[in-house]
């Protein structure tokens, strides 16, 4: 097995290079060729062919597969299910914006995390994605659907704050002015609320937007729905997301699906109101997308209606985020779940 050249850094092959009696800017150039998706040493033309050759042998390139690609008849959202080269798949979704092209990208294959609505999780954790592996979710998904990638959601398949190392590497990679070049202030990791890992976010003080997927405001309906919750518990959540953003500066999104008869009452709107004038947290509410082997459903109009108002009434920013790609099971895990079944 050779070396990951897509996971390291500039200075890192600069490294290894003038370790082979290469020249630095050599490089420098072998970075620009894969930031634009080249996956074959023999395509560096302005690298000598004994060059080529040795790199051949030292590292190794691998090209994600598209198993599936879906494309909403409703809106254009694209639905990408890659295979890795261990034969495992992940799922990718596009989706454009007055603003520009998003990318929604899984950071692992399944999720331990556990949470009772999702169809990530179903199955658990298979293994962690390298950062390479979510690069090339951003960039082949640009390449196949010919849509310029200006924002990155890491809310895919899998917590990545569970991958922690490899997400940071993942977005040193994709912010590099050498390579796709995606500015931290248009990039969000979301998070189920992996507290032991928010006050080492907070020190890299990289300027991106945390999304805490909270989706109950008290321990009691949040432990039902999300075992993260377990040995927690919303109030040192609440206590890590203040913290952050005292640090950082960067305000806080709390994410809310909304569960009909589970966390969409009254008390829990006005429990969530005063969490977010807290942590000075914007909210955005999820319709909830239903998945078969689940037994949740969305929460009524009239429900959410009620809810919002209670938010806004309490002075708190809230939004509902649009839904996208409903005929393409554009929920996370659904393709892959489909996949495993056949």
């Amino acid at each position: 097995m050779g070396k990951d050249i897509l996971s390291m850094l500039p200075q890192e092959i600069e490294d290894d290079f003038l370790a082979m009696g290469e020249q630095k800017f050599r490089a420098r150039q072998v970075f620009e060729w894969l930031s634009r998706g080249v996956r074959s040493f023999d395509e560096m033309t302005n690298l000598s062919k004994p060059l080529r050759e040795k790199l051949k042998n030292t590292y190794d390139l691998y090209q994600p597969k598209v198993l599936s690609k879906q494309v909403s008849k409703l809106d254009g959202t694209i639905k990408y299910l890659w295979e890795l080269k261990d034969g495992n798949a992940v799922e990718t979704v596009v989706m454009s914006y007055r603003h520009g092209n998003t990318v929604c990208v899984s950071s692992q294959v399944g999720c331990r995390q556990g949470c009772a609505f999702c169809a990530s999780t179903i199955g658990g954790l298979v293994r962690s994605l390298e950062p390479s592996e979510i690069l090339d979710e951003v960039l082949y998904s640009q390449l196949d659907s010919g849509k310029p990638i200006s924002n990155i959601v890491l809310m895919g398949i899998g917590e990545p704050l569970d991958n922690f190392d490899n997400v940071m590497r993942f977005l040193e990679l994709v912010n590099h002015p050498k390579g796709m070049n995606i500015g931290m202030r248009h990039i969000s990791l979301s998070t189920c609320g992996l507290t032991e890992r928010f006050d080492e976010l907070a020190e890299r003080d990289l300027q991106l937007t945390l999304s805490v997927s909270l989706h109950a405001p008290d321990d009691e309906t949040r432990s039902k729905i999300m075992p993260a919750n377990r040995g927690r518990g919303v109030e040192q959540l609440i206590e890590s997301c203040r913290k952050y953003y005292e640090k950082t500066g960067r305000r806080i999104s709390f994410e809310y699906a909304m569960i009909d008869g589970v966390n969409d009452t009254e008390y829990h709107a006005r429990l969530l109101a005063k969490h977010a004038r807290y942590v000075c947290a914007h909210v955005n509410l999820i319709p909830l997308n239903h998945v078969e082997e689940r037994q949740f459903q969305p929460s009524t109009p009239a429900h959410m209606r009620s809810f919002i108002r209670i938010l806004e009434d309490a002075g708190v920013n809230v939004t509902v985020r649009r839904k996208l790609g409903g005929d393409v099971d554009a929920s996370c895990g659904q393709l892959r779940r489909k996949m495993q079944k056949s």
